[in-house]
């Protein structure tokens, strides 16, 4: 189980209860629950989220969603 750390908010999102946070993390929640597994941590410090799950294929997943995401 790895630690997934992206920047995904502007700086002044700078704590996971922030509005745009609780929905970020209920949003990995749910997906999680889709695949009969669980959010093992969640964390923002401005604006760059870390999260972990239990689940090595949803990890799998999210990994070659964002990476999709940011190439060319």
């Amino acid at each position: 189980m790895g630690t997934i750390e992206v920047d995904f908010f502007p700086e002044e999102v700078d704590s996971p209860d922030h509005p745009e946070a609780i929905i970020l993390r209920t949003l990995l929640e749910q997906v999680a629950d889709d695949y009969d597994c669980e959010l093992m941590s969640f964390h923002v410090d401005r604006g760059t989220v870390s999260f972990s799950l239990d689940s090595d294929e949803l990890t799998a997943d999210i990994l070659k969603i964002l990476q999709e995401k940011v190439s060319p």
